[in-house]
């Protein structure tokens, strides 16, 4: 009863679902673009997608990226929900150069490891790679978009570290900083389909904003 009134008096509700196994997440290699679902990320993603279909919403948007979309896909076959794609959802956009690299190529990983300065640090760029002020700039467009539906339920087929982008920007709001941003991705996990879901409501004295409702709830995998 306490979750069906927190849905029943929110203006939004957003369900983010983090992609299955990918078959790059389980090889020692800077995740390609391009890389698919593995098999047991086959098997999470018919999980979520059962979980999915018991919930009540009215649009299915997901990342294009193979991984977010192959998920996508399975709740939409189950759900008879149409997927609207879009590259806002898509994870943090690494340099171009190191894409599928194994982590033994000394300057592919001397490269990841100045892009992972630039995510926590203000204004330093590496190659192509998104850096902090991109990033967080993206994860605000998302939620502008995500509010800016007519629809009220959602489900947003996304990835772990853009998710966690989002979820850090809601719980801080104007206070982040790189330093709390990094120390959040540090210890904030996101399991593969994990859910995590998201209100746009108002309280009592309190203006309408974003607020965190579930955070990687990932039961569906223990079936």
């Amino acid at each position: 009863m306490v979750l069906q009134s927190t849905v029943e008096k929110a203006e939004k509700v957003v369900y983010f679902v983090r992609h299955g196994q990918s078959e790059d997440n389980i090889s020692p290699v800077f995740q390609s673009t391009e890389t698919n679902l593995s098999e047991r990320g086959k098997e999470q993603a018919d999980y979520i997608a059962k979980r999915i279909s018991k919930l009540s919403f009215d649009k299915l948007v997901s990342s294009p990226l193979n991984r977010a979309r192959q998920t996508a896909e399975k709740i939409s076959k189950l759900t008879g929900k149409e997927i609207e794609f879009s590259d806002i959802f898509v994870e943090r956009i690494k340099p171009t150069s190191i894409n599928g690299k194994p982590h033994t190529d000394q300057e592919s990983v001397k490269k990841w490891r100045l892009w992972e300065e630039s995510i926590t640090n203000r204004g330093q760029k590496v190659e192509d790679g998104e850096n902090y002020s991109e990033l967080l700039d993206r994860a605000k467009n998302a939620l502008d978009y995500l509010h800016g539906l007519q629809e009220r339920e959602i489900v947003a087929v996304t990835h772990g570290y853009f998710l966690r982008t989002i979820v850090a920007l809601v719980l801080m709001g104007e206070s982040i900083s790189p330093e709390t941003f990094s120390q959040f991705q540090k210890v904030a996990h996101t399991e593969n389909t994990g859910l995590t879901a998201l209100t746009y409501e108002g309280g009592f004295e309190q203006e309408p904003c974003w607020r965190l409702w579930v955070y990687n709830d990932h039961a569906h995998l223990a079936e």
